[in-house]
């Protein structure tokens, strides 16, 4: 994002100043005093928040200059709606905000087509999960959205499902500085599932000859699904030494295959 510059009104939001926790509070409150000012100043205040998120989307699929609109409309609705009384700083309320505003209109503007009622049923677990975070500061569990929203387990990883932007099959997901690993790679072929079982064997071989910590992580990340930063949290350590670690162990899989 360093490198992608947007222009509002002539000014360059790379040179863009952010506002101290002692500002911020200070024009809240003139704000919630019926200063439109003070709005002008937190909403200029906060546009480098708004470009610090749309810059994982700024993938060349995407008109950075839109999405920067939309996330200010996110931020503009996170200004007119924060409390003091949340009890969490305003950057924590307005991410959510941001990011949601950002997700739906790339949603609706994908080739890609969502029936009404999963959408509508995925804006009403976004809505949940805003409202639950801002009151709770973490994010509800499965039970909890299915039991407040009277919902099943599948309509939930559907709608949540609806939300994710559409894949290339060309897309790169892995490169070590050797050959490139694309999607297409990943996917299974049924008709070799016969003359993999010898892989499938030698595959779990070596992974009883793992570290247990190496095997835990690698279950953790691919059998289980959790994040890098999840697993660091869990743990105690940097993501950067997760990430060692699973390339180790990845490495050393490779090489008891062999």
């Amino acid at each position: 994002m360093s490198k992608y510059k947007v222009n509002i009104n002539g000014v360059d939001t790379s040179n863009l100043v952010v506002l101290t926790k002692e500002e911020m509070a200070i024009l809240l409150k003139e704000f919630k005093n019926g200063s439109q000012e003070a709005k002008e100043k937190i909403i200029n205040g906060n546009l480098k928040l708004v470009l610090s998120i749309i810059n994982k989307y700024n993938n060349g699929k995407n008109d950075m200059n839109d999405l920067f609109q939309i996330g200010c409309i996110g931020l503009i609705k996170a200004v007119d709606n924060f409390d003091d009384s949340y009890g969490v700083m305003f950057s924590t309320y307005a991410v959510p905000l941001i990011l949601g505003e950002v997700k739906r209109y790339i949603r609706d503007s994908t080739s890609i087509r969502i029936t009404r009622s999963v959408r509508d049923r995925a804006y009403q677990i976004m809505k949940f999960k805003d409202e639950y975070m801002t009151i709770h500061g973490v994010e509800p569990s499965i039970d909890e959205i299915t039991k407040s929203l009277d919902i099943t387990e599948y309509e939930l990883a559907s709608a949540m499902d609806s939300l994710k932007d559409p894949v290339s099959i060309y897309e790169p997901i892995y490169n070590d500085g050797g050959d490139t690993i694309y999607l297409l790679d990943q996917l299974a072929d049924t008709k070799e599932v016969e003359g993999k079982k010898d892989d499938l064997i030698s595959l779990r071989k070596a992974l009883t000859k793992l570290k247990e910590r190496e095997k835990e992580i690698l279950i953790d990340r691919y059998i289980v699904g959790k994040t890098q930063m999840e697993l660091a949290s869990e743990l105690g350590v940097s993501q950067a030494q997760i990430s060692r670690i699973e390339k180790n162990a990845i490495n050393n899989i490779k090489k008891l295959i062999k």
